[in-house]
């Protein structure tokens, strides 16, 4: 455990309670924690998460945009919330394959190309958790089963590398996306009610 993991865990585990709470700098935060993480990653040779920690800052910039400008429609909504939703098992199985894909070229890449430690495994989180970022932008209950994938891998490869407190938080991350799940899973049964 370095002083640098310890860093990008605390600021990181800010941006989570910050999310929970609904407030704006979730996004700030979120942008140092995976700042930092590249670094992480990227001395564990683990190069698809130093990449995958590139497009959380880009999803973080947008999200921050999008909460700090957008105003509700109506004054009874909070600002930013769209209803949750579910994705059409059409679309889930695109991506999914998509994912497959992803995962298949660039772990073939970084075994190739590079001293990358566990390439695939590397390049599934990264691909699954692309897919699990943009459903929890659109608000899509498939979101926390793909976070789950992501966690189930997460931990023994971030473990595997020596990063104990990393993997830790991915494990917390892992009953969170439980948690989730079962919440949102309720506030998708209740907005059907009130279409009905």
């Amino acid at each position: 455990m370095t002083p640098l993991e310890i860093a990008a865990n605390a600021v990181t585990t800010v941006s989570v309670l910050l999310a929970a709470r609904n407030h704006v700098q979730t996004w700030s935060t979120g942008i140092i924690g995976c700042v930092l993480f590249v670094l992480v990653f990227f001395e564990a040779r683990l190069y698809a998460d130093a990449t995958l920690q590139l497009f959380f800052i880009a999803t973080s910039v947008i999200g921050w945009w999008h909460w700090h400008w957008h105003r509700p429609a109506s004054a009874g909504r909070e600002r930013g919330e769209r209803p949750v939703t579910r994705v059409r098992p059409r679309s889930l199985a695109w991506m999914a394959l998509a994912a497959a894909v992803v995962t298949l070229a660039y772990g073939g890449l970084l075994h190739r190309f590079t001293d990358a430690y566990m390439p695939y495994i590397d390049a599934a989180v990264l691909a699954l958790s692309v897919v699990a970022q943009c459903l929890l932008m659109l608000r899509k209950l498939e979101t926390w089963p793909g976070w789950l994938f992501v966690n189930t891998l997460s931990v023994p490869l971030f473990a595997s590398r020596g990063l104990w407190l990393t993997a830790a938080l991915y494990a917390a991350y892992w009953f969170n996306a439980w948690y989730g799940w079962a919440r949102w899973r309720g506030g998708t049964r209740a907005a059907v009610q009130a279409a009905a």
